[in-house]
């Protein structure tokens, strides 16, 4: 892909794969940090400074003090003392943290690579760079949403921050098995089928933000009924076909139930038509999917029976980072090229 050097390959790959596992950490932190609703916890950017944390009690009382200004605090959290900040500070501090060892720890090979290969060969790595940089961005346009009005952020700048981190995840093991399978089969299936496929999930993966925003896995903890009924029972089925069904928490968990049954049906589709034609180097692919879907809606029904308890709710979302990359697998098994 990017140069004949052996040497220069395997260090891309090692780059390359230890990126994709510190922002799989970056996304299951970043969970956590919303599921222990810790995001508000730092009001300030603080791009270098907030490099360290507090050294001292000065330090402590000072990020405590600014808390105390915002909603959150005023109106929700107002009982909470010094040691139980410290819990969702350090949540928030850690998210943040890794944010920046990410940025530089693509930066600075990023430039190395530069040097070593030609530019035009990098340019896909370039763009995840600046999808890194305006990440960073995104998350505090996120945190700013929870600072003035509101006790929490806005689940629709949540989701962003969510999607932008998986396109950022798939671009990077993208670029990994470029440079590591040869994918010279040509029997294969339409692209279009698996690229629709990844379309469904990355649409789940906005919904799902939605949910964990509003927390509208707390309610409603029945499957496969909404309670006493398939369809939530505090609502009309014509809101379903308005905007402001993305703002209700009932109706944005009925959509993300009933999702995952589309995904689930859809890969039946892939599943037959590789099966029916025969089409064995798929066979691995399309099987290592199934499994990672067959885990993921058998850990979003959990979560919601459980009432999203934070370690069910932690695994739903580990799931989906190995649920992605199997799309992304079975995608490039499935894509042409010259």
């Amino acid at each position: 892909m990017y140069t004949a050097n052996h040497k220069i390959n395997y260090q891309l790959s090692l780059w390359l794969i230890s990126m994709f596992w510190i922002v799989s950490i970056m996304i299951v932190v970043g969970g956590l940090t919303r599921l222990t609703d810790s995001g508000l916890s730092i009001t300030k950017w603080q791009l270098f400074s907030g490099f360290l944390p507090p050294l001292n009690q000065d330090d402590w009382i000072s990020y405590f003090n600014l808390y105390k200004q915002i909603p959150e605090f005023k109106l929700q959290n107002y009982n909470m003392n010094m040691q139980e900040f410290k819990i969702i500070f350090w949540w928030e501090w850690a998210h943040r943290f890794l944010g920046r060892l990410i940025g530089i720890g693509f930066l600075i090979p990023l430039i190395y690579f530069s040097f070593k290969i030609r530019i035009s060969k990098l340019y896909s790595l370039y763009l995840i760079f600046f999808l890194i940089c305006f990440q960073g961005f995104i998350g505090w346009y996120m945190v700013s949403s929870g600072l003035v009005d509101r006790v929490d952020v806005s689940h629709f700048r949540l989701s962003i921050h969510l999607l932008i981190a998986f396109i950022i995840l798939s671009l990077i093991f993208w670029n990994y098995l470029k440079l590591n399978l040869s994918n010279n089969t040509t029997n294969k299936i339409n692209p279009l089928i698996p690229l629709v496929f990844l379309t469904l999930v990355f649409t789940q993966i906005v919904i799902g933000a939605f949910v964990s925003g509003m927390d509208a896995g707390k309610i409603y903890n029945s499957w496969p009924n909404m309670g006493a009924a398939y369809f939530p029972d505090d609502n009309e089925f014509v809101n379903l076909f308005k905007l402001s069904a993305f703002s209700d928490p009932s109706l944005v968990q009925f959509i993300h139930r009933n999702l995952a049954y589309i995904i689930g049906f859809y890969y039946l589709f892939m599943f037959y038509k590789i099966y029916k034609d025969k089409i064995f180097d798929l066979y691995k692919s399309i099987n290592v999917l199934g499994f990672f879907i067959l885990l993921q809606i058998f850990l979003g029904i959990i979560t919601v029976l459980y009432g999203a308890q934070i370690y069910i709710a932690s695994m739903h979302q580990i799931s989906s980072i190995f649920l992605v990359s199997s799309c992304i697998y079975f995608l490039f098994l499935n894509t042409r090229f010259n």
